[in-house]
């Protein structure tokens, strides 16, 4: 089953050790998916976040971790059901990974971490041959109790093999990004570079989504405002007044490839405030 990976690999022609190191977390990242779709993960939980839009709508972009909510809240999820599955489906592989719970049952977001340093010598690396290689680390995050309103998808992957999951859907997924944007305490430039891509994708979000996201975290906590497109592009034009927009590319640039970086000249206030302009809800 380890050719399956090289194979997989050798797509990626990888031009240095920086670039060798993202594709092979990325493959790493498909194999657990594919591992949890065969624990029966998928029947409560949905793919989330910026990896999915690169595994599922290939974002041109690098993700580090795994995110996922479920379709209905419940307190009792338990990463402990799923991890011993997760653990075999890698071992199909010829994978050696180390899987841990390490979530707190008094927080409504739910982690466990997945180690591997298996994976640099099974693949026969070009960049890191006669060493054991970096030990890569994927975290894998739940939101146990997700704010309502959330739609879902279902799409079909191939790699490793033929299997299903359920994912938010783009405009869902995009009411969760703005929420980050207009919540998250510190600037991070994929952020940014999500939204850029929503819009390119022509995607409006979800309205009622990120209203319930805004009640249940952030500045807005219990607060019943009345989300409208004009209310988003207010407030996000507030928010890319503030920011240090040569910092925020130099988050991003690192998990971008040649052609993505040369964008990253266009950000500034000016470039954003166009953007959030084209947003109708």
């Amino acid at each position: 089953m380890i050719e399956i990976l090289r194979q997989r690999l050798a797509i990626y022609h990888s031009t240095n050790a920086m670039e060798e190191a993202q594709a092979t977390k990325e493959i790493l990242q498909e194999v657990a998916l594919y591992s949890l779709w065969r624990a029966s993960f998928f029947d409560v939980a949905a793919f989330q976040g910026g990896t999915s839009l690169r595994i599922i709508y290939k974002l041109p972009r690098f993700s580090e971790d795994l995110d996922f909510i479920l379709k209905e809240p419940t307190a009792r999820f338990d990463w402990e059901s799923y991890l011993p599955l997760l653990r075999t489906g890698l071992q199909q592989f010829g994978l050696k990974s180390e899987v841990l719970d390490k979530s707190k049952m008094d927080r409504n977001s739910r982690e466990a971490v997945l180690k591997d340093n298996s994976i640099s010598t099974q693949l026969n690396l070009r960049f890191s041959r006669g060493d054991t290689g970096p030990t890569l680390k994927i975290k894998l995050e739940i939101d146990i109790n997700p704010p309502a309103g959330s739609g879902f998808a279902y799409t079909y992957l191939d790699f490793p093999l033929d299997f299903e999951v359920c994912h938010q859907d783009l405009p869902s997924n995009f009411a969760l990004k703005i929420h980050a944007l207009l919540c998250r305490p510190y600037v991070k430039g994929r952020d940014w570079y999500d939204f850029s891509w929503y819009l390119r994708q022509k995607v409006q979000p979800n309205l009622p989504h990120l209203q319930a996201a805004l009640y249940q975290t952030g500045p807005w906590k219990n607060q019943r405002i009345d989300i409208t497109a004009r209310w988003a592009i207010d407030h996000l034009l507030a928010k890319i007044a503030t920011i240090d927009w040569k910092a925020a590319a130099a988050d991003v640039e690192r998990f971008l490839g040649p052609e993505e970086r040369a964008g990253l000249n266009l950000w500034s206030e000016k470039f954003f405030s166009n953007k959030a302009a084209q947003l109708t809800g």
